[in-house]
Order: structure tokens, then C-alpha cells, then sequence
């Protein structure tokens, strides 16, 4: 055999795709088989009625650094009034009664501990206030 009777190589043109598919066919089983045991999440989505609603001010307990409790109802005067804690747990239980979706935020000097706030967190739950939050203040530079 010489070299001038070799044939030239011809490329190759096309693209065996056969593994591919098998792959792909793989992944399709696997999404198959995995897909009903995702639990979708809750979305909350609104209602007809609810956009007529005006959302409601929400309650401020103030935690002062030497201990005080205050409360302060921004739908109602917006006034600060000093009470116990007993004081504050019945008025925070009547408000409830009458408007159950108010919100209730706990605003809190920044040196008081956190066992304080979470103390008055674990009584505005035994109060069964549905919404509560942490008011923060925005940083300023």
C-alpha cells in the first residue's frame, strides 16, 4: 500500500444524539416520580372583598430601658399611656375582641434585654394576637 492510494478521510458530519435522548428520557422519570411528592407552599391570595378593607394602625407596646410597659393605638389618639403588665394583657385582650386583625408591635429601647421582649411576645400570644411584630428603627448614618 502507498500513500497515494489511501483513501482521504472523510469528517463526520453528524452527531450520534442516541445518548442523549437517554439522559433526557432518565431526567423525565426522575421529575415524573419526584414532582407529586413536592408539598407546594400556601399563598394567601386576596380576596373580593378584602381590598375594600383599609388595613388597620397597629398597637405599639413600648419597652422602656428601666422595665415600663406603655401602650400606644395609632388607630385610635396615638397617645402613650403608662400600665402594668396586667393592665397591659386585659387591654390588649379587649382590643382584640374588637378587632381581631389589628397588629400589635413591640417597639424596644435598644439596651433592654432580649428575655424582656420575648416575655412580652409570650404574652401577647397567650392573648391570642394573631399578628405581632418588632418595630426596628432605621439606621442613620
Amino acid at each position: 500500500m502507498s500513500l497515494g492510494s489511501r483513501r482521504p478521510r472523510r469528517q463526520m458530519n453528524q452527531i450520534n444524539v442516541v445518548p442523549y435522548i437517554d439522559v433526557m428520557l432518565v431526567l423525565l422519570v426522575i421529575f415524573m416520580v419526584t414532582a407529586p411528592m413536592i408539598n407546594p407552599g400556601e399563598i394567601k391570595l386576596p380576596q373580593v372583598g378584602e381590598s375594600l378593607k383599609t388595613p388597620v394602625a397597629p398597637m405599639e407596646v413600648i419597652v422602656r430601658a428601666d422595665g415600663t410597659l406603655a401602650l400606644r393605638d395609632r388607630s385610635k389618639s396615638g397617645r402613650v399611656r403608662e400600665m402594668s403588665k396586667d393592665d397591659l394583657a386585659s387591654e390588649i385582650k379587649q382590643k382584640q375582641q374588637d378587632n381581631p386583625d389589628q397588629p400589635v408591635v413591640i417597639a424596644a429601647d435598644k439596651s433592654v434585654k432580649y428575655e424582656e421582649v420575648i416575655k412580652v411576645m409570650d404574652m401577647l400570644e397567650s392573648q391570642q394576637v394573631k399578628e405581632i411584630g418588632l418595630l426596628a428603627k432605621p439606621f442613620v448614618k
